[in-house]
C-alpha cells in the first residue's frame, strides 16, 4: 500500500493521528463519565465481558481484556467488595472461579449503558445517522486489520 503524501493534510495530520486524537479524547472524556458512577475504565470493561459472558473464569476473562492476573484480580476484589460481581466455583473445575454479575451489577450495566450511549451521541453529533454507520463500518474494517480484540480497549494492559 502506498503512503499518502503530507500534501493537503494541513495542520490536522493524517488519518492515525486523528484517530489518535480522537481516541485520546474520546477515552478521557469517558472516564470522567463513568467516575460519576465510582467506577474506572478498566473497572468497566471487566463489568462488561462479564455481562456478555458471564460464568468465565478469572483467568479467561483477564487473558481477554490483556490484564496482569494480579492487577485483574484487586479489580476484581474491588467490585466484589462492591457488591456488582462475584465469584463463583466453576461447577467443572473447582480450582477456577467463574464471575458473575449480582443483581446490583446488572442495574450499574444498565447505568453504563446510558452513559456509554450519551457518551457515543456528544462525541458523534457532528454526523448524521449514515455518517455515523459508515464511520462505524469503516473503523471496524481498520480495528479487523489491525487484529485488535473486539470489544477491549488496549489501555487495559497498561
Amino acid at each position: 500500500m502506498m503512503a499518502v503524501p503530507a500534501k493537503g493534510r494541513g495542520r490536522t495530520g493524517g488519518v492515525a493521528f486523528l484517530l489518535a486524537r480522537i481516541g485520546a479524547h474520546a477515552t478521557e472524556r469517558f472516564a470522567e463519565r463513568i467516575a460519576k458512577l465510582d467506577l474506572t475504565p478498566p473497572q468497566t470493561g471487566l463489568l462488561r465481558a462479564v455481562a456478555n459472558e458471564p460464568g468465565r473464569s478469572q483467568q479467561a476473562v483477564a487473558e481477554q481484556l490483556g490484564i496482569q492476573p494480579s492487577r485483574f484480580v484487586a479489580l476484581v476484589d474491588e467490585l466484589e467488595r462492591r457488591g456488582v460481581i462475584e465469584r463463583r466455583r466453576n461447577a467443572t473445575d473447582r480450582r477456577l472461579y467463574a464471575l458473575h454479575l449480582t443483581g446490583p451489577g446488572e442495574e450499574l450495566m444498565h447505568e453504563i449503558g446510558h452513559v456509554a450511549l450519551a457518551h457515543e451521541n456528544d462525541v458523534c453529533s457532528a454526523l448524521s445517522a449514515t455518517e455515523r454507520t459508515t464511520l462505524r463500518e469503516l473503523l471496524q474494517r481498520v480495528a479487523d486489520q489491525q487484529r485488535l480484540t473486539p470489544g477491549v480497549d488496549p489501555g487495559y494492559r497498561r
